[in-house]
């Protein structure tokens, strides 16, 4: 998804908790009918692992032939991995792909040297009255790939690793986790999960990884007494084993991995640890010298001026 213009995310108290370094709590935004939650980058917090952005979209319903039209975009650097709880996306990308997402699968797009695609809701699902309810993140790739081809990759959702007890409904979408590999790989060290968890359950989460965090997509949680509801973003200090307690029905998301092998820059749709590889690409898209997205290559996003 192409990013919008900036608004920083609240930073919250992390309160009498001492296993919390941060909470974030990022503003919605209404695009006429459709709110999105923006938690990553924050003031003061760029990245959780390789995660430097971290979308809520929705829940959104459309009117009868409306729906996502997200239009031909570029990107560089990173990996999108988007994930739906309801609705369908169609993704169309430059190397040809044309899929539709649907909620509990896997799309990981590597955007690499550079790829452009479009994000839209299908025809079929505008004359239903769509949905759209999930969660997009870019993961920053190590400085080793970030001139690697690009590439997209599907998981569908019986691939993913699900356990189911204690109440808890895990999905491990990247990573390992709960005696579980996903088989959905990425070049470094990253966890990603959603976890839906009824009243009264009890979800540990070990420091098996350096940076962690959950984003509370419903519902409320306890952890250590301090209790942190929905649209919170939860930055966990390193090395305590944690204990989240759910107080109502709650969904959230899990992320997670080592440090990234520096810092990164992030400008639009563009991710680098160099400012002058951004500089290029930025005159790549101006100048129309990106790949053109197969069945969608009458529109596209222009540069943002600035």
């Amino acid at each position: 998804m192409s990013q919008l213009p900036d608004e920083d995310p609240v930073l919250g108290d992390a309160r009498s908790c001492q296993a919390i370094e941060q909470v974030i709590v990022p503003r919605a935004r209404d695009l006429g009918g459709f709110s999105v939650r923006r938690a990553l980058p924050s003031i003061g917090r760029k990245m959780v692992g390789p995660f430097i952005f971290f979308d809520q979209m929705g829940p959104a319903e459309f009117h009868l032939g409306e729906g996502l039209d997200v239009r031909p975009h570029p990107h560089i650097g990173l990996s999108t991995v988007t994930y739906l709880f309801d609705g369908e996306i169609m993704h169309r990308d430059s190397l040809g792909t044309a899929l539709a997402i649907k909620p509990g699968a896997v799309n990981l797009m590597t955007a690499g040297r550079g790829i452009v695609h479009s994000e839209r809701t299908g025809l079929e699902a505008r004359a239903s009255g769509p949905r759209l309810y999930g969660i997009q993140a870019w993961l920053a790739l190590p400085k080793t790939h970030e001139e690697n081809a690009p590439e997209f990759i599907h998981h569908a959702a019986p691939e993913l690793p699900r356990l189911n007890e204690g109440g808890k409904r895990i999905s491990l979408i990247m990573g390992s986790a709960y005696g579980q590999t996903s088989p959905v790989k990425f070049p470094w060290e990253a966890l990603y999960a959603e976890a839906v968890l009824s009243p009264g359950a009890i979800l540990p989460l070990d420091p098996d990884y350096d940076e962690r965090a959950i984003y509370i997509v419903t519902g409320k949680v306890d952890i250590a007494g301090d209790e942190f509801g929905a649209g919170q973003l939860l930055i966990f200090k390193p090395g305590d084993r944690i204990s989240i307690l759910a107080v109502d029905q709650t969904r959230l998301m899990i992320v997670g991995g080592e440090p990234m092998d520096g810092p990164r820059h992030i400008w639009w749709n563009f991710v680098s640890s160099s400012k002058e590889r951004i500089d290029q690409a930025k005159a790549e898209w101006k100048a129309g010298r990106f790949d053109t997205v197969p069945g969608d290559e009458t529109e596209f996003i222009p540069l943002p001026e600035g």
